[in-house]
């Protein structure tokens, strides 16, 4: 066997790192807007209806942004991408010896030997010459297109499952529980989310939850503090 058993070399881990990350993120976000909504209303009111009318609609609206600012980022994506692959293509119909020779020199300024270079372009030309060029020169793939719909559902699922906890938190608990049991619950969630993400990013695990947790208990507190102060002052 020549590779190792749990390294999937002709896996796209980068892809998968970037989608378990955004995943991750989806859901932070989901956490630290609902509960900030439905804390805000809580500090006017104790009332579950008021609470779960507005978590509700948090948890809707936000999903449905959510879906919908990835959907056009990704598209965006796919549309740059497939003007590249097309730019690619066109070059190599019109002058396939200068893209050999621009492939050469791609190798040897990463170390390859003037006469190794040359035969490895040459090699990956005759295979195919348009994924060598792209891999090479872009660092893209043409079989690895970026699908918007389904960035666009991951990204509102995320949202949704981040979502539901402050939201349970806000309404499960009795009257007299319900701002300090959110603020745990989100914070000990942020808390983990912050820790995941550092683990796929590879940084400090600490220092990703304790600013999660920091900035997430900010939002809660201001949140909680206006709408305690519209519901003293009887606007509300």
């Amino acid at each position: 066997m020549g590779f190792h058993d749990n390294e999937p070399h002709t896996a796209n881990i980068a892809g998968r790192l970037n989608w378990l990350r955004a995943g991750v993120l989806g859901a932070n976000d989901g956490i630290v807007s609902v509960a900030a909504t439905v804390v805000g209303v809580a500090g006017v009111t104790n009332l579950p209806a008021p609470i779960l009318v507005a978590g509700i609609a948090a948890v809707v609206g936000g999903a449905v942004s959510m879906a919908l600012g990835e959907y056009v980022s990704v598209s965006s994506q796919r549309d740059s991408q497939r003007a590249l692959i097309e730019k690619e293509r066109r070059e190599l119909a019109d002058d396939p010896d200068a893209e050999l020779a621009e492939l050469t020199g791609i190798y040897r300024a990463q170390g390859l030997s003037d006469a190794t270079a040359a035969q490895v372009a040459l090699e990956l030309t005759d295979h195919d010459a348009l994924s060598a060029h792209l891999a090479a020169e872009l660092n893209i793939s043409q079989h690895e297109e970026v699908n918007p719909w389904q960035a666009a559902y991951a990204s509102a699922a995320a949202f949704t499952v981040g979502a539901i906890l402050p939201l349970l938190a806000i309404l499960l608990p009795p009257a007299e529980w319900r701002i300090p049991v959110t603020f745990l619950a989100v914070l000990f969630a942020l808390a983990l989310t912050g820790t995941v993400s550092a683990s796929i990013g590879g940084s400090s695990k600490t220092t990703s939850a304790l600013r999660l947790v920091v900035g997430g208990a900010l939002a809660l507190a201001a949140t909680y503090g206006i709408g305690t102060a519209l519901g003293a002052s009887g606007i509300m």
